[in-house]
């Protein structure tokens, strides 16, 4: 799974994000949206990158609608930052590599 984003449930979720030790970008999206496809390969560029100083993860909404509900998820793309288990950022809409990749520079 190295350099990929890895896909995460609720099952899984507290253990691998927040209490990771590095921070994590979680990319909250569904199968049938058009623009988290366009998101998709940017966190898989970012989660090659950065693979061992940040964790990028993907959370399908339509499965874990609990963890959507929990972090207010409203509509997607949203992609949230959390450092030390705490959102520090968030991205609501499709972002570009830039943007996605300033905030993740500044919780390393």
């Amino acid at each position: 799974m190295a350099g990929k984003a890895c896909a995460v449930t609720e099952a899984e979720f507290d253990t691998v994000i927040l209490q990771a030790d590095k921070p994590a970008v979680v990319d909250f999206w569904a199968v049938w949206c058009g623009p988290c496809r366009m998101v998709a390969p940017v966190m898989e560029k970012l989660a090659e990158e950065y693979e061992g100083r940040a964790i990028l993860a993907k959370v399908d909404v339509d499965s874990n609608r609990g963890l959507a509900m929990r972090y207010g998820i409203q509509a997607i793309p949203t992609i949230l930052f959390f450092k030390n288990g705490e959102v520090v950022d968030r991205i609501v809409g499709a972002a570009s590599e830039a943007v996605i990749r300033t905030k993740l520079d500044a919780l390393l």
